[in-house]
């Protein structure tokens, strides 16, 4: 699939995750040769979010249409500046800026998506070329506009039978009949996070405090039975599901304690992303996304894979959608297919992303 391309780009890749966790910036270097990609991660940093940027983020679809493309505005113009003081200092300027933006709506069916982060004002405030928007396009050729991270699996990570991302939610990327499948698999840290703020705590470290609650039989059936979960590929997952069908579910137990809630919750995760990954491969399998570090939630999903469970270095851990965002934005640049119909359900590849010049 890939012709002949620039052999070397210096670029960085911008992440936001729906669980908010705060922006993942990379730096690195992408060569092509010998029709192989190869990476090399030259600095990482993670940006937390502010009380005002996660009270922004978080309200964000409240907004009235003026002053979302207010935040809009306001959202790219802090991630240039974000890039500007993250290479200050470096010997060489990068040739690019790749930008996923930070996800509001997604709802592919009706052909809608909007990722905030306004490509023009990142562009301005940090003076370099910037590639974002990478899912509209797929969107309006009928796809689901996700995930765009397989592509990345395929060309750097393909050592790997399949590669898992637990993020705000769990994704799957593995090779089925020579084409590259998949899909959203359930949701993970949005959840575990918004429970465990209930007890005024932003995450729940290692794990523990659901490992110490009980499982609610009657919640985990009525979350198993979710409809999406007996979807088959190509199919994707956003907030707008979460209220509408899964946080019901929830709701209907709020009485109950929260390390039993979460424990339910863990033990529904680890079975959906385990009985996924199983109905397609035993071998390695990559695991990356800050639930890697959760140790209780890898726990029971490794007592119920059949595969090998690898979990890299923490700089994979934390910014492989980054670096591949990156990836898809070298692919960009040089005019390459980055999205792939196998994968989204689109009427055809393409080649996607805004892109605006720098200074």
């Amino acid at each position: 699939m890939i012709k002949q391309i620039s052999n070397s780009y210096c670029c960085v890749g911008l992440m936001s995750g729906t669980s908010l966790d705060g922006l993942d910036l990379v730096l690195c270097q992408l060569d092509f040769s010998n029709n192989t990609w190869e990476y090399k991660l030259i600095k990482t940093r993670t940006k937390p979010y502010s009380e005002y940027w996660l009270k922004a983020l978080k309200n964000a679809l409240e907004l009235g249409g003026e002053d979302l493309m207010r935040l809009n505005r306001e959202y790219g113009k802090w991630l240039g500046e974000q890039v500007k003081d993250f290479i200050e200092g470096e010997e060489k300027v990068p040739d690019f800026v790749a930008s996923h933006g930070h996800t509001l709506f997604h709802d592919p069916e009706n052909q809608f998506n909007f990722q905030l982060g306004d490509g023009a004002a990142l562009a301005a405030a940090c003076g370099l070329t910037t590639v974002c928007d990478f899912r509209s396009m797929d969107v309006c050729l009928k796809g689901q506009g996700a995930p765009l991270v397989p592509i990345g699996d395929a060309y750097l990570f393909s050592e790997y039978d399949a590669c898992v991302n637990l993020g705000g939610f769990a994704n799957v990327s593995v090779k089925l009949n020579d084409k590259r499948r998949a899909w959203d698999i359930c949701p993970v840290n949005t959840v575990l996070n918004k429970l465990t703020n209930y007890l005024c705590l932003p995450f729940d470290y290692n794990g523990e405090i659901g490992r110490k609650g009980e499982v609610l039989p009657g919640l985990l059936k009525q979350l198993n039975i979710l409809p999406y979960y007996q979807e088959t590929c190509p199919k994707s997952l956003a907030n707008e599901w979460l209220i509408e069908q899964f946080y019901p579910c929830v709701n209907s137990f709020i009485n109950e304690s929260v390390p039993d809630l979460l424990r339910t919750c863990y033990e529904h995760f680890s079975l959906q992303i385990a009985s996924d990954i199983n109905k397609v491969t035993n071998g390695k399998i990559l695991f990356t996304g800050g639930g890697a570090y959760n140790t209780f939630l890898i726990e029971l999903i490794q007592s119920k894979l059949s595969g090998e469970l690898i979990i890299p270095s923490s700089d994979l851990v934390e910014y492989k959608e980054a670096l591949i965002f990156a990836f898809l934005g070298a692919l960009r640049i040089s005019n390459q297919m980055n999205c792939l119909q196998e994968v989204t359900g689109a009427d055809n590849d393409s080649c996607s992303g805004a892109v605006y010049s720098g200074k």
